[in-house]
């Protein structure tokens, strides 16, 4: 038995140690650009990337590149010169045009929204600062929370004046300053702020005192009438095909998501801000302060701040980054200001995993090891589901899900339960959902998609059951507590 033992710990030793190698020899010999392309050579072969991309070490450009399709229909490929649409990376440049209206005296960080929305609820806003809608502590409800955001809201025109009155209203969520909560609402709000301080669109308050200061010829307000050259069609990805994404006005998201740009001008933005161009060192410092609590690390204004572990000592080292999601699109930009290292990632397909892909360039930048990406078996086995049936694709799951070929993402699989869910295959979708709640029993979000699975299927216990679950995970989940009492109510 010891004997056997001893055999088993040294196979064990040797087993890690080759996959050590396997990780780390990726380095051996390739220069750090040679390494990415490497990294987002497979991701794109794995259908996980679809975009453009540029990195930045010392702040000098070692790898700009695209990959995929910016138009599937025409086969038009992905370049660096390709406009995206960002979603809330807009978020920082909506924070920026508020700190120059601040250092203008146009504004005040701590004066009340009433202030400078006279028709603007009393009862709210003269509780709300702008400080409260910066670092998403205003306790406003996030509008594309709303149960009718995509069917109602989403598609048609508002002004930035009506569309403020449909969230206006409602009772807050918390006492402004309370507590972190995401909310869209307060950076729609702060875009028409800046519409009233400055007297300006806020498209053209952008334009006058960011993009044309920069020289960022490639950014902008979108407008989908407009005929805008080298901007990426945006599309969703079902297991291995591909769909249009649905139609989003985008009026609606305004201030909080509208923006386009390529992953040059976004350098040029990243460079900008280490400077005085717009806006002096005593301001724009501002923007980088952790405020507030929020997920693993904080929220400054526009940004998340967050500590990343560099080198042999594991030295931390402070990440400024945020990302973006909006029909069809997925965006993150990250950076390292010590070291003044840029990552731009700019996908057209809808959801994927960007921060897995963040987290391996950081650490080739840093000469740390890092994995290379495995195929997705929720994509897999979804495309099992639908040409064999779920048994068989519950099978397939079973014999792969220790694979060293695939690997179990959460996002992934919540997407793979909602392509079944949307197309009338609630049954099969309640089985996904349930195999990613055994994957990540402490994620709130899978229980919720689990709870509205059920809800779907008509077992309201078992709905209650999985929202309530979801709820006692994340506090934050408005929609499994508005639901749960829609379901008491029933």
């Amino acid at each position: 038995m010891k004997q056997r033992s001893k055999h088993f710990a040294v196979k064990t030793i040797l087993i890690s140690l080759f996959i050590q190698l396997i990780t780390v020899a990726v380095s051996i010999g390739q220069t750090k650009t040679e390494q990415i392309d490497k990294l987002m050579n497979l991701y794109s072969e794995y259908g996980q990337f679809n975009g453009s991309i540029l990195v930045a070490d010392a702040g000098k450009i070692i790898y700009k590149k695209g990959f995929g399709m910016a138009n599937m229909e025409w086969n038009i490929p992905n370049q660096p010169d390709t406009k995206h649409r960002l979603g809330s990376v807009t978020k920082q440049f909506t924070s920026m045009l508020i700190l120059q209206l601040v250092e203008q005296g146009k504004l005040k960080l701590d004066a009340p929204i009433a202030t400078y929305l006279p028709d603007y609820p009393k009862a709210s806003g003269d509780k709300i600062t702008i400080h409260h809608l910066l670092t998403h502590t205003s306790g406003i409800p996030n509008y594309t929370s709303f149960p009718n955001f995509v069917k109602d809201l989403s598609i048609n025109p508002y002004s930035p004046e009506a569309f403020v009155k449909v969230f206006a209203d409602l009772p807050l969520e918390f006492k402004p300053g309370e507590k972190f909560a995401y909310s869209n609402s307060g950076y729609f709000l702060l875009g028409y702020i800046i519409e009233k301080a400055s007297g300006k669109t806020y498209e053209q308050c952008l334009q006058d005192n960011i993009l044309t200061p920069l020289k960022m010829n490639n950014t902008g307000f979108d407008h989908h009438e407009t005929i805008l050259k080298n901007r990426a069609s945006g599309y969703e990805k079902n297991g291995k095909n591909y769909s249009n994404a649905s139609y989003l006005d985008l009026s609606i998201p305004y201030a909080a998501g509208s923006l386009y740009a390529t992953v040059d001008d976004l350098y040029l933005w990243d460079q900008a801000l280490y400077t005085e161009q717009l806006l002096s060192k005593k301001y724009r410092d501002l923007l980088f302060n952790s405020y507030i609590p929020a997920g693993p690390g904080h929220y400054g204004y526009g940004w998340f701040i967050n500590k990343a572990f560099n080198g042999e000592k594991n030295e931390s080292i402070l990440v400024i980054e945020h990302g973006g999601g909006i029909n069809g699109f997925n965006t993150l930009l990250s950076r390292i200001p010590s070291d003044k290292n840029l990552v731009v990632l700019l996908n057209n397909t809808g959801g994927t995993n960007l921060s897995e892909m963040n987290k391996a360039i950081r650490n080739i930048l840093y000469n740390k090891p890092y994995s290379l990406p495995k195929k997705s078996l929720a994509a897999a086995f979804v495309d099992v589901i639908l040409e064999k049936g779920i048994a068989s694709g519950l099978a397939y799951f079973k014999e792969n899900k220790n694979s060293n070929s695939y690997a179990i993402n959460e996002n992934e699989m919540n997407s793979a339960g909602y392509q079944l869910l949307q197309t009338g295959k609630v049954k099969e979708a309640i089985e996904v959902f349930k195999l990613n709640v055994e994957a990540f029993p402490q994620s709130g979000n899978t229980y919720d998609s689990l709870g509205e699975a059920y809800l779907k299927n008509g077992d309201k216990n078992l709905a209650i059951l999985n929202y309530k679950k979801s709820v006692e995970l994340d506090p934050n989940n408005e929609n499994g507590k508005k639901v749960l009492e829609e379901i008491s109510k029933s």
